[in-house]
């Protein structure tokens, strides 16, 4: 990989939807609650020279600082730096004061029970408040996933089973996942080339010695996430480690072992991940049906009532976040900067204002990520150097220029969604 892979798609562009400091730098608007939907920040890959990717290459996967999944040291390093920037941003916004620990029921940090997620928001809490003592909830066994998390099967039904599965083949391609193995076979046929698939044990002990041709089945079963084999969930898996190996500052003569060399090389591996998670968890069917829960509690966090906390964070997966956007129907987007579209410790922050003026309630969402070379540099996040933003927009809740959507039309859909 040449110094200057993804220049291009990684231009130093400078994007923000508002303004540095303040969605309004001004006194039109009152921002009065925060709920933020996080992704956990960077995690060592699922690759090991133990795993079932090491059977795949006859390569040696790098060792990392942490446990395969876990959150690495330089992952809690940059969770912290969105931490501090969040509390910079949420104090500008006048919904926090700065340089106070916030009283304990205006904020709420509730993870997923996995080490990755618990510690993105123990870290989260490091940067924001330091010194300050905030419990961080998470409701299961260390390593055990919480329903609100899981984006699990929850019906046995055989039309349930069917209906899912054409929903999947829908979303993939005009004909399928078949249809969609054949517009990815340039990409299948580059990573097999990069991990050198031809001398891995999978093809000379098992004898599959086609990558492209790995058997592909969809899989929907109750009490079990959506999945898939074949080359898409494979290759997915490959992809996902080099791009983690590029976040952790790797050097790029050893990302995917020296094998990339250019941006455009790179973007077509990054394109087997994008599609598997749009498919198999963006799906409508699939989507509404493992997000429901989610949708209820980002719903109920909403509620008018005197005693509703400030400051929500929630912090799981990029699976919930594909299933969220495609269930509230959020429209198509792209993150500048950035190569993947639900990038890691990426952050969905749905925005309760009111307008000063007409008394209006208003709901405005944004995605505040990190840029890859903010990830990859291990960049401080400040007013002078803040997250990238991007404004979302909801197909049943159209906003004004300002990025606003009306309140109540967006608990409508919301009410729709989970009736």
């Amino acid at each position: 990989m040449k110094k200057t892979i993804l220049t291009g798609i990684l231009s130093l562009t400078y994007f923000l939807s508002f303004s540095t400091y303040a969605a309004n730098n001004h006194d039109d608007y009152t921002l009065e609650q925060v709920v933020v939907f996080s992704r956990h920040g960077l995690r060592a890959p699922l690759a090991s020279p133990t795993s079932t990717l090491g059977k795949i290459t006859p390569n040696q996967w790098p060792q990392w600082d942490t446990p395969a999944s876990y959150l690495t040291t330089r992952g809690g390093a940059l969770e912290s730096y969105f931490g501090h920037y969040f509390s910079e941003w949420l104090a500008d916004n006048k919904l926090l004061t700065a340089d106070k620990c916030p009283n304990e029921k205006d904020v709420y940090i509730y993870t997923n029970s996995l080490q990755r997620t618990i510690a993105t928001g123990q870290f989260f809490i490091v940067g924001a408040f330091p010194g300050c003592i905030f419990p961080i909830v998470h409701k299961e066994k260390l390593g055990q996933m919480d329903p609100l998390f899981f984006p699990v099967i929850r019906d046995d039904s055989v039309e349930f089973k069917q209906a899912a599965i054409a929903s999947i083949n829908q979303n993939a391609n005009v004909n399928g996942i078949t249809g969609l193995n054949k517009k990815l076979n340039n990409a299948y046929q580059n990573m097999a080339k990069i991990i050198d698939y031809q001398k891995s044990t999978n093809c000379i002990n098992d004898k599959q010695c086609d990558f492209v041709a790995l058997p592909t089945e969809l899989i929907i079963e109750k009490g079990k996430e959506p999945g898939i084999t074949g080359p898409l969930r494979t290759g997915t898996s490959i992809a996902d480690a080099f791009i983690l190996q590029y976040y952790e500052g790797v050097p790029l003569k050893k990302v995917a072992w020296g094998k990339i060399k250019d941006e455009q090389q790179f973007k077509q591996l990054v394109a087997i991940k994008e599609n598997y998670n749009t498919v198999l968890f963006g799906s409508p069917i699939v989507a509404k049906h493992v997000a429901a829960n989610l949708v209820n509690y980002i719903n109920q966090a909403f509620a008018n009532n005197e005693s509703t906390t400030k400051f929500t964070l929630l912090v799981g997966h990029d699976s919930n976040i594909a299933s969220l956007f495609s269930t509230m129907q959020i429209q198509s987007y792209h993150l500048p900067n950035q190569f993947e579209t639900t990038p890691i410790g990426g952050k969905v922050v749905f925005q309760k204002w009111r307008d000063n003026r007409s008394g209006e309630h208003l709901m405005k969402i944004e995605y505040f990520y990190q840029s890859t070379e903010q990830i990859r540099n291990l960049s401080p996040l400040n007013r002078n150097n803040p997250p990238q933003k991007v404004t979302l927009t909801m197909t049943n809740c159209p906003t004004n220029e300002k990025g606003f959507c009306s309140f109540s039309t967006f608990k409508q859909v919301m009410d729709g969604i989970i009736k």
